[in-house]
């Protein structure tokens, strides 16, 4: 008896664990009010490949739906909707305001799909959410205010799309937010400069909109200057704005871009700015000279093409070791090209140096004109005179006639320019539209 006793109560033992178990995994199911949620948020979709298909009724959604991801919250008994990652499934419909009801969400993805319609006020409820990601979709419509008060969201993501109207001032009031992508789209209006307060914003990308006003200085005030990365504003119109001089302030900046914006004004000097890699000021309508403070031993890329620039091309250029391209066609420059840009350069294997210099008022080449094979160098347009030392016989005429001569022979034989490509004459040696001297 003893013995059966024993038997008895290890399987009664077993019974009540099943019990139990089967009840704690019934009561870990999804939050009842999510569901309903997540039901209206299928209601809105059109999945024409049918990535949704198990996304039923009968089954729940963080057991069973595919792209649900939920946290186990033993205290309340439910599962939570964490996560919603719904990226390049070819999904259609709008965002239902019910994805505000998800409390917990922490991740909203729907990037590349063909969403379109506006976005719902009520994602701006969602306190825990640390990713908003929306890019490349058909979005419409204004940017919410409330999505301005999101205590949590470190990547707001909502390029691609179609999006107008001003940005609000409410997102000054996003503690956390890094990435700020609101690229191509048709957002317009004045950049508020209250999110200069912005303390963790590292990429601020809002090119290819329909911004106007002025360029504000005050994003150099930013409380974390160790911070930021990437400022990119291309493809604006700050009509009659500067460029403002305490963006040099920016120490931790990788990329500085602001091409097309109508900027005036005169190129600060950036020299303070140790880890600059990648710099665009062209198309704009910036005057005077380039200044000759030496910019970041790091930087790649110098563009400042289709200004209003004059003087001469500094000697700081000769001194950047990883410079990669150098465009600085279509201004006023006057003087010579200095091929101390490219002598005495170290690359490494597979490098490229690409210079562009077309379309200015350079007037002679300081040195020989004959650079290594991986140097690119593009002067079309410019009437150039070799400087040399052709002896003291001979007229005016003769010495012009045997320095084009050499000119012409130097760009066919050394620069791999063919015979058929080269225009003018002796006495107006010209390099046409069709030439590039590499």
């Amino acid at each position: 008896y003893l013995e059966m006793g024993k038997e008895n109560a290890i399987i009664l033992l077993i019974v009540v664990l099943s019990t139990c178990f089967f009840a704690y995994g019934q009561d870990m199911l999804t939050d009842p009010d999510e569901v309903t949620a997540l039901e209206a948020i299928h209601g809105s979709l059109e999945d024409p490949v049918g990535y949704l298909r198990n996304w039923e009724k009968e089954k729940d959604p963080c057991t069973s739906w595919s792209f649900v991801h939920c946290l186990q919250n033993e205290t309340e008994g439910y599962q939570h909707v964490q996560e919603l990652r719904l990226m390049n499934l070819s999904l259609s419909g709008t965002l239902a305001p019910e994805l505000g009801q998800l409390k917990h969400m922490e991740i909203l993805n729907f990037m590349w799909n063909r969403i379109s319609g506006s976005i719902p006020k009520e994602i701006g409820s969602i306190t825990a959410l640390r990713l908003l990601l929306l890019s490349g979709n058909q979005i419409s419509g204004s940017l919410p205010e409330e999505l301005g008060y999101l205590p949590n969201l470190n990547k707001f993501q909502l390029d691609l799309n179609d999006i107008s109207g001003p940005i609000p001032k409410s997102f000054a009031n996003l503690p956390k937010v890094a990435h700020f992508h609101m690229n191509n789209n048709s957002i317009s209006g004045q950049i508020p400069p209250e999110l200069s307060v912005l303390p963790r914003l590292q990429h601020f990308l809002l090119d290819n909109n329909n911004l106007s006003g002025y360029l504000p200085p005050e994003l150099a005030l930013m409380p974390n200057l160790t911070i930021l990365y990437y400022l990119q504003l291309d493809n604006n119109n700050f009509e009659g704005s500067e460029v403002p001089a305490s963006y040099s302030n920016m120490s931790k900046l990788f990329k500085l871009s602001l091409r097309n914006c109508n900027l005036q004004g005169t190129v600060p000097d950036l020299s303070t700015i140790p880890h600059l890699l990648y710099l665009d000021l062209s198309r704009n309508q910036l005057t005077g000279n380039i200044p000759s403070n030496k910019l970041s031993d790091n930087i790649t890329t110098i563009i400042l093409s289709g200004n209003m620039l004059n003087g001469s091309i500094p000697s700081n250029f000769s001194v950047l070791p990883n410079l990669q391209r150098l465009s600085l066609n279509n201004n006023r420059l006057s003087g010579f090209v200095p091929t101390t840009i490219w002598e005495n350069k170290t690359f490494s294997p597979g490098a490229k140096l690409r210079l562009n210099f077309q379309r200015n008022f350079l007037s002679d080449i300081s040195g020989i004109l004959d650079p290594p094979p991986n140097v690119d160098i593009m002067v079309m347009g410019e009437k150039l005179v070799a400087m040399g030392d052709w002896g003291s016989s001979g007229d005016a005429t003769n010495m012009w006639d045997r320095t084009a001569s050499c000119i012409r022979e130097a760009a066919r034989e050394v620069l791999g320019v063919s015979k058929g490509n080269s225009s003018g004459h002796q006495g107006d040696f010209w390099w046409n539209d069709k030439v590039h001297v590499r």
